[in-house]
């Protein structure tokens, strides 16, 4: 397993056609479309016709004008030709005005005549091109059945392998619209995340959920006791006091108040603590019970819905992160908030976060999670993998069972990253340390709180160190793949929100030829 941790092709060219004309020989010309014949009104007359094939006759004899010809005098495409159609039907001109026109312009250049006049009008539906081709195919030599059915032969399979062309460049052209389109949603969605982003739409009984589970005091006296993350904040900012002295400095989801007390603390002028949940009350009296009231206010809303008591912060701090890292989104806001209320010269601590890549060979894992469904009390529920496999597992990874080195896939610098690189697809390569069974990946994030002082403070979150309540984020493969130590295991991730809920992440991973997506949620 692995483990992380926090429409373009050219026209056909019209044939070489002879301009030979031999009326004699118009029945054996229009043979071949009587098949599909269909009643057709004539373009001069009010006369009703049984085919193109048949209409086309009676403008020869009795109107003396020869369609065909008007094709080849003009090199008509088949835009072209739709337009004089329309042209002759709406305008209602005498046949003769078609015999004496000038190589160009046409009456009928206007895009207006792409406007059919007549609903299904069977001209409509003819290609010129079949026009030309079969009354440049007939024998000057007089009617051969067997010459005749071979001709429609050919001409039929040409026509079907020019149809197959235009599907194919067809169905190239709805891809590159389809590509087209995805770029255009992304970019919009890009463009549009710039100012707010996803989680920043959320109204406000959409996001309740999320604040709500914030509001449980359990969670909170969590997150206190862990102390690889509280004393990392602590000792940043203790060892660091010239960092806070006399600056303006902005908590976003303070929770109990405790990195907003640190910042008091730490010789901050004025600390202004944000947060949603109801967790907010107990903030204020934690904060009165310190005499600290004078230097921090508490504000409850969500960062994106208030409006600070300052126009500009020095300082953005905050404890952000989530499972993966990015669980939750809540870096979202800090951005959000950077980008409105940090000064020029202003910093956001943490500084930098990675996200780094583990493989695991945990085959008693794999048999408890997985394996555990072909046989259940005798029955076979092999079905729940598909269900089980593409859910992400927080928990601790036992040291022992890592057969790979570490690798980063994903550095944040909260000072510069935007929002839409939050969203992001990295190749890896774990070189293996043991010849195993590869049964799940897992991640873990690394945070450095203080990147250019002269004090630095980092934390991890990965197997080999202290746990954190972070743990480490687990990806079951539902096959294991067979490893050797030395060699590389190469790969792609791709880290995406759910657009559904913004606050949870799909993660898809595409190792040796094998695909899947994973919720954390």
């Amino acid at each position: 397993c692995f483990m992380l941790t926090d429409g373009d092709g050219a026209a056909d060219e019209m044939p070489e056609l002879s301009d030979e004309e031999d009326n004699e020989e118009d029945e054996e010309q229009w043979q071949w479309m009587e098949e599909d014949s269909q009643p057709v009104t004539c373009l001069f007359c009010h006369r009703s016709l049984s085919s193109v094939a048949a209409t086309l006759q009676h403008c020869t004899a009795e109107h003396q004008v020869n369609l065909v010809d008007v094709i080849r005098k003009h090199s008509l495409d088949d835009y072209g030709y739709i337009k004089m159609i329309n042209f002759i039907r709406s305008t209602k001109c005498d046949a003769s005005c078609l015999t004496g026109l000038p190589d160009a312009p046409l009456p009928w250049e206007s895009e207006d005549f792409l406007r059919p006049v007549l609903q299904d009008d069977p001209l409509l539906q003819t290609d010129p091109e079949e026009l030309c081709s079969s009354e440049g195919s007939c024998p000057s030599s007089g009617p051969n059945p067997h010459d005749a059915l071979l001709q429609r032969a050919q001409a039929a399979e040409e026509r079907a392998r020019r149809s197959e062309e235009a599907m194919a460049r067809a169905m190239d052209d709805l891809h590159k619209l389809k590509l087209l389109a995805q770029g255009l949603v992304l970019n919009a969605e890009t463009s549009k995340s710039g100012n707010l982003g996803a989680v920043a739409e959320l109204r406000e009984d959409e996001d309740e959920a999320y604040f709500s589970s914030y509001g449980h005091y359990g969670i909170h006296e969590e997150m206190l006791k862990d102390k690889v993350r509280t004393e990392s904040y602590r000792d940043f900012m203790y060892r660091n006091p010239e960092v806070f002295r006399e600056k303006v400095v902005l908590d976003v989801g303070c929770g109990t108040g405790i990195l907003s007390m640190f910042a008091a603390r730490a010789g901050a002028k004025k600390v202004i603590a944000v947060d949603q949940s109801e967790i907010i009350y107990q903030a204020m009296d934690i904060v009165r019970s310190n005499q600290l009231e004078d230097k921090i206010t508490l504000i409850k809303g969500r960062i994106e819905d208030i409006k600070l008591p300052v126009e500009k912060v020095d300082i953005i701090i905050s404890e952000w992160m989530g499972y993966f890292l990015l669980f939750e989104s809540m870096l979202d806001s800090v951005l959000y908030a950077r980008d409105l209320y940090l000064a020029d010269g202003g910093s956001v601590y943490p500084d930098l976060c990675n996200i780094s890549l583990a493989a695991v060979g945990d085959t008693q894992k794999h048999q408890e999670r997985i394996a555990f469904w072909d046989d259940v009390y005798g029955f076979n529920m092999g079905c729940m993998k598909k269900a089980v496999v593409p859910e992400a597992v927080v928990e601790v990874v036992k040291a022992e069972t890592l057969i790979s080195e570490s690798t980063v896939i994903q550095t944040f610098d909260c000072n510069s990253v935007c929002l839409s690189e939050l969203e992001f697809a990295s190749d890896f390569c774990l070189k293996i340390t043991n010849t195993t069974e590869c049964t799940v990946s897992n991640t873990h994030a690394d945070t450095t709180l203080v990147k250019y002082r002269t004090v630095s403070v980092m934390f991890s979150t990965g197997p080999q160190v202290t746990k954190t309540h972070w743990k480490q984020t687990v990806f079951l493969l539902e096959k294991p793949v067979s490893v050797q130590a030395g060699e590389e295991l190469k790969g792609k991730i791709t880290v995406r929100k759910n657009k559904k809920d913004p606050r949870s992440l799909l993660v898809t991973f595409d190792v040796q030829d094998r695909k899947q997506t994973y919720s954390l949620q």
